[in-house]
């Protein structure tokens, strides 16, 4: 089994401050219980049957992972895009700040393609440039510096490299400014435009909505592009 490696603060000069939700994701009974949320969450969120398997062939049809690529799972929780990246046959450093959930994904992923580690992404310290993807499931709402996060994201992708985003973008409704506050679990909710402008030099190829989920498949330019 691959072991987890890393640390959550790269640079203890500047230490990622936690929301409320990404310190619940440090407990083991939440990564006991996460992947039945996960396999359940879409479909309640999108007011519509959806699977992992839909999420899964939806990813695939428009990114197209393929063997000998080299994708980051960015905050894989219990591994998900990990084993499907995996499956196509591509390697994957799959990274998260939670030990626990890191323990769930090797548990239920056990390809030798997928690396595991524990890492912060708003402040991870990986080499700039060094992936040819990046997935992200949900944990964009979860950051504390989100602007920071995708910015690190898009500083890790190679030119020409595509960044999948799934979140939940903002509605402005009650429920969402209830879960926004700091005491209550300091989520955040972006708007779909606001993500595009801290991705400078990306361009959105695809944008799918599903009720409340939103899906996004950036590419970063080639050098030749500017």
């Amino acid at each position: 089994m691959p072991q987890m490696q890393g640390n959550l603060n790269p640079d203890p000069r500047q230490p990622p401050a936690l929301t409320l939700a990404q310190h619940s994701n440090l407990l083991e009974l939440t990564a006991r219980g996460y992947a039945l949320w996960r396999a359940q969450s879409l479909g309640l969120l999108s007011g519509t049957p959806f699977g992992l398997l839909r999420e899964a062939n939806l990813f695939r049809a428009l990114c197209d992972p393929q063997p000998g690529q080299t994708w980051l799972d960015a905050g894989t929780s219990a591994g998900f895009y990990a084993g499907v990246l995996a499956e196509a046959g591509a390697g994957v450093l799959a990274a998260d700040l939670s030990a626990p959930m890191l323990r769930e994904g090797q548990r239920r992923e056990t390809s030798k393609n997928i690396d595991w580690a524990l890492l912060n992404l708003e402040s991870s310290g990986l080499p700039s440039e060094s992936f040819d993807g990046v997935t992200v499931g949900a944990t964009l709402n979860e950051t504390h510096d989100p602007a920071r996060f995708l910015s690190e994201l898009a500083r890790v992708l190679r030119p020409g490299g595509q960044l999948w985003l799934m979140y939940l973008p903002r509605t402005g409704g009650p429920l969402q400014r209830l879960l926004s506050a700091p005491a209550l679990g300091g989520l955040n909710f972006p708007d779909p435009a606001w993500v595009g402008r801290q991705l400078p030099g990306m361009h959105l190829t695809d944008g799918l909505g599903m009720g409340a989920v939103r899906f996004g498949r950036y590419v970063k330019a080639e050098l030749n592009q500017g």
